[in-house]
């Protein structure tokens, strides 16, 4: 196993510079491996959760909103932060895919934990997989502005190829999926 204490950076001392109700930003001053002093500014995020919906013909539910900071409409697959630090990441996940989709799934498998930014922000995102999908009424939060679309699996993938899927949480999701399905179909064969 490789160590690590020679790359380890320490707080000398934290402060809060923004308290917002989703991001809080710090700057610290640290101490660096090398003995010397130096500084970070993060944001800290409660966390969130995003799911690939998969529909029994292979198709991808996916939403399209506008997104206020880069100023345009994004295709992402569902998403959405915790309600509390404490909050089951897998609760959540079938509460965002309910909220957004409408739909309830049989089977949801976890497919890791994606860092957006880990540079500047410390959120963490678990992803999912949802199969076994039941459809009923979707229940957005009020300012949120949705469009549910399904998009089969492979033009997703496609599309994450040529550039055009610009969100990274949905980037992931789709070629991980892809490349999980792909080992359950080997599998098969064996």
């Amino acid at each position: 196993m490789m160590r690590d204490e020679h790359l380890i950076e320490t707080c000398a001392a934290s402060k809060l510079v923004f308290d917002g109700k989703i991001l809080h930003v710090y700057v610290d001053d640290i101490n660096l491996p090398n003995g010397a002093m130096g500084f970070r500014e993060y944001i800290k995020h409660i966390g969130a959760v995003a799911v690939l919906p998969l529909t029994d013909d292979g198709k991808v539910i996916c939403v399209r909103q506008y997104r206020y900071a880069v100023g345009q409409v994004t295709l992402e697959i569902p998403a959405g932060k915790l309600d509390a630090p404490d909050e089951d990441p897998r609760e959540a996940t079938l509460r965002e895919l309910r909220e957004e989709t409408g739909a309830r799934c049989k089977n949801l498998t976890y497919l890791g934990t994606y860092l957006a930014s880990p540079a500047i922000l410390d959120e963490k995102i678990n992803l999912y997989l949802a199969r076994g999908l039941d459809f009923g009424e979707t229940d957005p939060d009020d300012d949120e502005f949705i469009d549910v679309v399904q998009i089969p699996l492979d033009e997703m993938v496609e599309r994450v190829m040529r550039g055009e899927i610009l969100d990274g949480k949905t980037q992931l999701a789709v070629l991980k999926v892809n490349e999980l399905l792909r080992r359950e179909e080997t599998k098969k064969e064996r």
